[in-house]
């Protein structure tokens, strides 16, 4: 058991290393073209990436007395977290324009500080952990982005939109993942996230083969990668990693995307940015695991909960 626990450790590692260093190819792909075809190319390939798996689970028996859900709803559930997805990767991907890939992979993060406060619309308790880590976030992101003016980068503004609309996805995601097919929904989303990004891109941006191919590895990265490969490692993991492990290790995604722009991109921060990243760091890691350490069971949505729910639904 020890060691499919560290196997399953290992591949959450490599998930939050793949993931951190997109942030590094999306920046490189908009040297080529716009950030709604980048999206838009992106999330296709990742939609066709799955298909052998979709078309591998489909193929499993239902369990005894269950009911597979209909066609049309797997369709209406991954239009609507498709169409949350495309708004947080549109503001991700429009802000990294603007910012540091490694500033974005740490105000991106802060979604797993916004979604228990979300929670609370839908009346679920949030514990001390995710009000100690809204307060460490608020003073990380003030000291990473606010200036002395008083004022914050055009960037970091649209990765915080973002880090809102990645938390509503992830809500979304934790109330269909027990009711549907999970790669079934995963595929659909990134396809209608796909189609909602190329169509955005055709009415504003100049969209030409020639610039696509030469973004095509950054796009292979963002799609097969990050999304095709590291999601796959994602749900392979769960099946033995600790929740408290799984929130650790992918908290880890915003420090490879910070090492990822300072050694390929040649990124900077300020000291003063590097105490605000150690703050939204520690915000992320309290908001998560505050009730474990206490020993309380949460009644919030964290992020390990929903990867809870991924996994049941895969293994059926």
């Amino acid at each position: 058991m020890e060691s499919r626990a560290l196997r399953a450790d290992l591949l959450l590692l490599v998930t939050a290393t793949i993931w951190g260093l997109a942030f590094v190819a999306q920046r490189m792909g908009m040297d080529h073209v716009g950030p709604f075809t980048f999206n838009g190319v992106r999330f296709a390939l990742g939609s066709l990436s799955l298909l052998p798996l979709v078309w591998l689970e489909a193929r499993r028996p239902p369990l005894t007395g269950a009911v597979r859900p209909a066609g049309k709803t797997v369709v209406y559930g991954g239009v609507l977290a498709g169409s949350a997805l495309f708004l947080g990767a549109s503001l991700q991907q429009v802000g990294l324009v603007y910012t540091t890939a490694g500033k974005a992979g740490f105000i991106t993060g802060l979604y797993v500080v916004i979604v228990p406060i979300l929670a609370l619309c839908y009346r679920q308790r949030s514990d001390a952990g995710t009000w100690i880590g809204a307060v460490m976030a608020a003073v990380g992101l003030y000291l990473l982005s606010v200036t002395e003016q008083f004022t914050i980068a055009f960037g970091d503004l649209l990765e915080l939109a973002g880090a809102f609309f990645w938390a509503c996805h992830l809500l979304i995601l934790g109330w269909l993942s027990p009711r549907l097919p999970v790669l079934r929904l995963a595929c659909f989303q990134y396809a209608w996230c796909a189609l909602l990004s190329l169509a955005v891109a055709l009415t504003f941006e100049s969209v030409a083969l020639t610039a696509i191919r030469a973004a095509a590895w950054p796009i292979l990265y963002g799609g097969l990668g990050s999304v095709g490969i590291a999601y796959t490692l994602q749900v392979v993991a769960q099946k033995d990693a600790p929740p408290a492990h799984a929130a650790i290790l992918l908290s880890l995604e915003a420090v490879f995307a910070a090492l990822g722009g300072w050694l390929i991109l040649g990124e900077v921060l300020s000291p003063r940015g590097m105490v605000g990243c150690a703050f939204m760091l520690a915000a992320m890691l309290i908001s998560q695991l505050y009730a474990t350490i206490i020993g309380r069971r949460r009644s919030s949505v964290p992020v390990s909960t929903v990867l809870s729910n991924i996994e049941k639904s895969v293994n059926g």
